[in-house]
C-alpha cells in the first residue's frame, strides 16, 4: 500500500485521468473530493461491499430457484388421443 501525506486542497493524481483532493479535516474525519470518469464508479468501502452482497445474492437466486425445480417427481405423460 502506498501511503502519501497530504493537506488541504492538495491531490493526489491515479493514472491519466483520476485526482483525489483533500477537501476538509475535521478532527479526525477527512472529506475528499474525487475527480473520475463516469464510467469509473467510486464508492465508499461500505457501500461497495453492499453492492457486491447483492450481487451475488441475485445471482444465486436465480440458481435456488432452478435447483427447487428440479425435483425427482416425473413429468406427466403426454396424453395420446
Amino acid at each position: 500500500m502506498l501511503v502519501l501525506s497530504r493537506k488541504k486542497d492538495e491531490k493526489i493524481v491515479i493514472g491519466d485521468n483520476i485526482s483525489i483532493m483533500v477537501v476538509e479535516i475535521r478532527g479526525d474525519k477527512v472529506r475528499l473530493g474525487i475527480e473520475a470518469p463516469r464510467e469509473i464508479s467510486v464508492h465508499r468501502r461500505e457501500v461497495y461491499e453492499a453492492i457486491k452482497r447483492k450481487e451475488a445474492e441475485a445471482t444465486e437466486a436465480p440458481e435456488a430457484t432452478e435447483a427447487s425445480q428440479d425435483t425427482d417427481t416425473p413429468a406427466p405423460e403426454s396424453v395420446q388421443s
